[in-house]
């Protein structure tokens, strides 16, 4: 074999080495920041990193001589320095708040359980009826505003403006107890109340308690996700066709293309960290979080059919998401036991809304309207996704007169489907 090829097959076998040995020590780092769950920035885990790197090498240079002892090294100093990327913070660690929103007045309401949240005032339109119980929906509905409802939105603790909690605190149960003080601080007798996704678990386990649902008038529960630990254990099927994989991806900057938390919420989104990990601060998850992070998320909330016609819903300005309190809430619903057996004796008046096509396992909503005697109504929204009211077609104006029809106890635009006794087939037919 010729000296040349002699030497690259040389020098090729030691690049594959050096290569494997940086590989090996990004292993190890991120083995110890799952062990030291992120401590000190990933500091912990880096220093711990570099002092094994460096034995290792020394130990390989140590009948080498000067300076092919400085060989082994170049490995440990490339991965100290892909790593140390992890380390480092790219965006503020204080909460960069969303600005104010044009178009409403942004109030902040301290609650009698120690939050502070974000709360938004739509009063009723001054032409047409105006109707004497407020109605509380945890996002914006200004529709009903304009068919004379008095609306109030608020933002739950750690979401959008509102301020963030010390992580241990957020709880579902603390979701509950901050409704009930909205609620109290509204100071407007019993009210009217809408509940989406996430929401419409928290008020799916506030008609379950009987000293919430007190202050409840009617309630609709819209896509709700599982209402307890057994529910969010069950596995099934979800609506029909989504939009996921067949729209575009979403464009502008990722986080996620940030070593540093690329590998905190992926490793958080594993549970192989916890959301108060040391090695991102809950504030400075909330910071780099942003709308494109959320990847097909946002497709599987429309129709199949609405795929290359999905509204921007948040400019890079407005978004708001927070990555750790969200896993943490999911994390004490699916630890908590079940709530079936109260669910039965709630006595408030309900809707429960579905979409075609859902992204929401069937099972958590079915169980809800298997288990509340009161909700009067079921309404089976066609030509819709998880986010059934949206912008496109007739879609707001479908949710909002079906909506509007139950606070009104006129009867449903749509059929009541599918009943308690149709849930077997519902299930079965796929729907």
């Amino acid at each position: 074999m010729p000296t040349s090829a002699i030497r690259l097959v040389r020098f090729t076998g030691r690049l594959l080495l050096a290569l494997a040995a940086v590989a090996m020590l990004a292993v190890v780092f991120l083995a110890l920041i799952v062990l030291t769950d992120g401590a000190g920035s990933g500091l912990a885990a880096w220093l711990t990193t570099l002092g094994v790197g460096t034995v290792l090498a020394m130990w390989r240079g140590r009948r080498r001589t000067w300076p092919a002892r400085l060989v082994p090294f170049l490995p440990v100093v490339v991965a100290a320095a892909l790593t140390a990327a992890v380390c480092i913070p790219t965006v503020p660690a204080a909460r960069r708040y969303p600005p104010a929103l044009p178009f409403v007045t942004t109030q902040h309401w301290n609650l009698s359980t120690g939050s502070r949240v974000a709360v938004y005032h739509y009063p009723p339109a001054n032409s047409g009826p105006r109707h004497p119980i407020p109605f509380v929906y945890h996002r914006f509905l200004q529709l009903l505003a304009r068919q004379g409802y008095d609306v109030y939105a608020y933002e739950q603790a750690g979401g959008g403006r509102s301020d963030l909690l010390p992580m241990g605190q957020y709880t579902i149960s603390r979701s509950v107890r901050d409704l009930a003080a909205f609620i109290n601080r509204l100071n407007k007798g019993k009210v009217d109340i809408l509940g989406f996704s996430s929401g419409g678990a928290v008020l799916t386990r506030a008609l379950a308690d009987p000293s919430v649902a007190a202050r409840l008038h009617r309630a609709i529960i819209a896509e709700p996700g599982p209402m307890d630990g057994p529910t969010a254990h069950i596995t099934g099927h979800k609506g029909r066709k989504s939009a996921r994989g067949l729209a575009p991806a979403p464009t502008g900057p990722r986080s996620t293309h940030v070593p540093r938390y690329a590998v905190a919420f992926g490793l958080m989104r594993l549970g192989l960290l916890t959301p108060d990990t040391g090695l991102i601060g809950q504030a400075e998850g909330d910071n780099a979080f942003t709308a494109a992070d959320l990847g097909s998320d946002t497709a599987s909330a429309y129709c199949a059919r609405d795929a290359l016609r999905i509204p921007a819903e948040d400019t890079a300005q407005n978004f708001s998401f927070s990555p750790a309190a969200s896993l943490r809430v999911q994390q004490t619903v699916k630890d908590s036991p079940s709530i079936a057996s109260q669910l039965r004796q709630s006595r408030t008046p309900a809707m429960l809304m579905i979409a075609r096509c859902s992204s929401q396992v069937r099972q958590w909503e079915t169980t809800v309207l298997a288990n509340d005697p009161a909700i009067q109504r079921t309404q089976y929204m066609p030509g819709v996704g998880h986010h059934m009211w949206n912008g496109l077609d007739d879609n707001n104006g479908r949710s909002a007169a079906v909506i509007t029809a139950f606070l009104r106890d006129k009867p449903a635009p749509l059929p009541n489907y599918p009943t308690r006794d149709e849930i077997p087939t519902f299930l079965r037919d796929h729907k």
